[in-house]
């Protein structure tokens, strides 16, 4: 009998809206965080953050390979989010199908730990998962190796007993499904809270083994 399969679950605009709840709060604590700390003002610090999510998947690794800031100061005073729990939301039938989703299931982000059980806890989603690892577990000797480092997800696989072919990571980032399909991971892009133009086509990718746009139809691709 062919063993289940481990899913690893990205947490931010994957298991729930973070484009509503958190993010427009989040960009304001990091550029208000950047202009104190760095200097900068406004459009400035709102570049900078945004070049460097995109040179390194995470807007944190920048400031502290170029500017020595304390990642966990960062994260602690970046992700408070007051009434952050009033608006969070999260799928009733979502949650059912993932409870009935074979196989071990964890959360894998780089938000910090703090955040991500605070999210977890509000929407009643916490039980479901088999551990959850976020960014502070994602060194690797001395360094933050977050999503989409490769090394890392070979050693999130390693970790959690399995080879990475038998992992599938459900993520809403392109950049770390590529880099997980790359190690060999199953990879599923959900695309539900993403933007999309009216009339316009979603690109294929051919490292998205599947798209899907609710966590119910994981069950078509178990």
């Amino acid at each position: 009998m062919t063993k289940p399969l481990v899913w690893l679950f990205d947490l931010d605009d994957t298991l729930h809206d973070a484009t509503t709840a958190s993010f427009p709060a989040l960009h304001v604590a990091m550029g208000a965080y950047i202009e104190a700390h760095l200097g900068l003002v406004g459009e400035e610090a709102a570049a900078l953050r945004h070049r460097y999510w995109t040179r390194y998947g995470a807007t944190l690794l920048g400031l502290v390979r170029h500017h020595g800031v304390v990642a966990a100061h960062f994260l602690e005073q970046t992700h408070r989010i007051p009434d952050l729990e009033s608006r969070l939301s999260a799928d009733r039938r979502d949650r059912a199908a993932l409870a009935r989703l074979p196989g071990r299931k964890y959360v894998l982000t780089n938000a910090p730990r703090a955040y991500a059980l605070r999210v977890l806890r509000a929407i009643g989603w916490l039980r479901l998962f088999d551990g959850v690892i976020t960014i502070e577990d994602m060194a690797m000797f001395g360094t933050l190796r977050p999503k989409p480092d490769r090394r890392m997800l070979r050693a999130v696989a390693a970790r959690i007993g399995v080879v990475p072919a038998r992992c599938v990571l459900v993520e809403d980032t392109p950049g770390h499904l590529k880099s997980a399909r790359s190690v060999g991971m199953r990879t599923v892009h959900m695309v539900r809270y993403q933007p999309r133009r009216e009339g316009s086509r979603r690109p294929k990718r051919s490292y998205v083994c599947a798209r899907i746009g609710a966590l119910r139809m994981l069950i078509r691709h178990r």
